[in-house]
């Protein structure tokens, strides 16, 4: 009764908590059409809600706001609005951070988690995952003498949230594994060893 019991969770715990944050995440988009007008609103239109519309909605707006500024008049409404955001006193210090930090993690061409690092951390003795996000700049690095790289170290089991580091690069040991089995090897809290996760994604590339 036992190992069936164990059997039952290992099967159905993965499963309940992935629909728990599909759910929690289409609930968050839903609220996107709180944008509308009252008389829009699909309790006014059908007279009861309909679950994922607004999470529908949100991708469209998405989709079509990325498909209207590939073109010229697009692109050249997006500066404009840009030009506009940057003269605003403190809105633009905060729409600039923000933009950088956006363009690096979603951009095809960014360097965002290049590579999975071996770090001694918080003191010396311990070791933990960290990524390599670049190297410092500006004053910074006038400040630091030798050779440093910029780190982001993840926490566990959230890697949402983490430190940023700037170590000596000799304090670094790159690690022979992708980006994602790494962050797989952090989420899991150690239990998902690399080579299971590996081998786990040639299955999938296999199927």
């Amino acid at each position: 009764m036992r190992k069936y019991f164990i059997t039952g969770l290992l099967i159905l715990v993965p499963l309940g908590i992935t629909i728990w944050v599909l759910n929690a995440i289409i609930s968050m988009m839903d609220q996107s059409l709180l944008l509308l007008p009252a008389q829009w609103q699909p309790e006014a239109l059908f007279g009861f809600k309909i679950k994922g519309l607004g999470a529908v909605l949100t991708v469209l707006v998405i989709f079509v706001t990325g498909l209207l500024t590939k073109n010229f008049i697009g692109n050249y409404v997006v500066k404009l609005w840009e030009t506009i955001l940057t003269h605003i006193p403190i809105v633009s210090s905060i729409y600039s951070s923000v933009k950088q930090v956006s363009d690096t993690l979603f951009s095809s061409s960014g360097n965002a988690f290049s590579k999975a690092l071996l770090i001694q951390y918080p003191r010396e003795g311990c070791w933990t995952i960290a990524f390599l996000t670049g190297k410092p700049g500006g004053d910074v690095a006038k400040h630091l003498q030798g050779d440093y790289l910029s780190v982001y170290v993840p926490t566990t089991p959230n890697p949402t949230s983490g430190y940023f580091l700037m170590i000596p690069k000799k304090d670094a040991i790159e690690l022979d594994m992708s980006v994602d089995t790494a962050l797989k090897y952090v989420v899991s809290m150690g239990v998902v060893a690399p080579e299971m996760a590996e081998e786990a994604e040639k299955n999938k590339s296999c199927n």
